[in-house]
């Protein structure tokens, strides 16, 4: 799973949010009213929470008020523990604080599980054979997957998004790294049913798995190459952490200087506030400054 001028617009709505989640949290402890009106309507709410977050310039005010937000999450599935919806979303959310913010390696696989627990509970409520799937042999994997239909898709996807970030965090783990088949099953099937799901992100994870490892080791450059130009395609310069990746794990790899620089200009260049993106942008900006100030000492 930043560098730029703070927007007046964002900050109103980051610091209207922060409100809610110490008004929410009081009165989870205090008075539960937060809670019993949230429930009536926690996907609509959590739908505009995520917003807010997502189309946030400031990561640093994201990083310190967005853990509110997920301890409310928290509060809200034990209340409402069969919304597939809000688990999906809290799955997401999860992963993200996590890749983005969280740099101790114990807390962070703590969030990648309790992401998969959440994305495997929203799973399990949309298609009943497909609950405890890590425990299943990897056939009966592939068969409940063959299954799967276009409705089911932002559930399997959020569950694909968890369960790479886990392998993330266990990266040190050769049993982890074992699962990498099964998030490629996953996004392959997210593709077949629907390949423009959140603007063709599933390529970007079938780019990143073909990329993660060096030739040698097994991994598929020149196919995680058209993953990757597939993924610029769908995204339309909407998500720059695509071509940010691209050029990390493959231009890199390959040491294609041209590609390389290229790409991560063209990151640099663009306008980062995009719906649904702006946060995600403001991150990989930086992250292609970061890449292009270093590139003389790898190339």
């Amino acid at each position: 799973m930043i560098l730029l001028r703070m927007v007046n617009h964002n900050f109103k709505q980051s610091v209207s949010s922060a409100g809610i989640f110490v008004f929410c949290i009081i009165s989870l402890f205090f008075l539960s009213g937060c809670a019993v009106i949230i429930s009536s309507a926690t996907s609509d709410m959590m739908e505009h929470l995520s917003d807010t977050i997502v189309n946030n310039d400031d990561l640093t005010l994201v990083k310190t008020g967005a853990p509110a937000y997920l301890l409310m999450i928290d509060s809200l599935i034990s209340k409402d523990p069969r919304n597939e919806t809000l688990l999906s979303t809290a799955s997401m959310l999860y992963t993200a604080y996590a890749d983005l913010f969280v740099k101790d390696v114990g807390r962070s696989r703590k969030m990648a599980d309790k992401a998969l627990n959440y994305a495997n509970q929203a799973i399990c409520l949309e298609k009943k054979d497909a609950c405890m799937l890590k425990s299943k042999t990897f056939e009966d994997f592939e068969k409940i997957m063959s299954t799967m239909k276009k409705k089911q898709v932002p559930a399997l996807f959020a569950l694909g998004n968890a369960w790479a970030g886990w392998i993330m965090a266990n990266k040190n783990d050769f049993n982890a790294i074992a699962d990498m088949s099964y998030i490629e099953i996953i996004m392959q099937k997210v593709i077949e049913l629907d390949e423009t799901y959140k603007d063709g992100a599933a390529y970007l994870y079938l780019g990143t798995l073909a990329t993660f490892l060096p030739p040698a080791l097994g991994g598929k450059t020149e196919l995680g190459k058209r993953y990757f130009d597939r993924a610029v395609k769908l995204s339309q310069g909407k998500n720059l952490m695509v071509k940010v990746l691209y050029a990390k794990l493959y231009a890199k790899m390959v040491f294609d200087r041209t590609l390389y620089d290229q790409l991560l200009k063209d990151v640099i260049a663009a306008d980062p506030y995009v719906p649904g993106y702006t946060l995600v942008n403001t991150r990989a900006q930086l992250q292609a400054r970061e890449l292009i100030d270093g590139a003389d000492d790898y190339f």
